[in-house]
């Protein structure tokens, strides 16, 4: 067997890029949503995960810049893989953490990014969800219920 030199190795791995969100409920149930100003639809708070961050450091840091919410995310609800598509090169691995629930939400800290924000019924948030998004909500909903993480590949 030959043994190639590990720098090398590593450099010819495949690589994927990597986004955390948090799920947020308020006392009734509803899920906490934000409007981002460069999409279309809406989302849970999150983003990418930056450079040597870890997913769960990256959730709490995007609910805090989106939501104005500083709160130390819980237990992983899922994880899901997406297939590369659109100008997107690399598959995405998305981690969705559990936010807790919450009184009231904060104001975003970057209103530049963030053109609206709040808690809707679980119904209403799906409809509302671009479609990887939306088949996340019962996914992570029933994990949060059940205690236990959920693997949700798309297809």
């Amino acid at each position: 067997m030959t043994w190639i030199d590990p720098a090398l190795w590593y450099q010819s791995l495949p690589t994927f890029h990597v986004s955390a969100s948090a799920l947020v409920t308020d006392a009734e149930g509803r899920v906490l949503l934000v409007k981002a100003t460069y999409r279309d639809h809406w989302s849970f708070p999150g983003g990418i995960v930056e450079a040597g961050e870890q997913p769960h450091v990256a959730a709490a840091r995007e609910l805090a810049e989106e939501a104005g919410l500083a709160a130390e995310v819980g237990s992983l609800l899922l994880v899901d893989w997406a297939a590369p598509q659109g100008h997107r090169s690399r598959a995405m691995v998305h981690f969705l953490f559990d936010g807790g629930t919450v009184a009231a939400a904060g104001a975003a800290a970057d209103s530049t990014e963030i053109a609206q924000l709040g808690f809707y019924a679980p119904d209403a948030a799906a409809g509302m969800l671009a479609e990887n998004s939306s088949r996340r909500l019962p996914a992570a909903l029933a994990a949060r219920r059940d205690g236990r993480p959920v693997y949700l590949p798309y297809h």
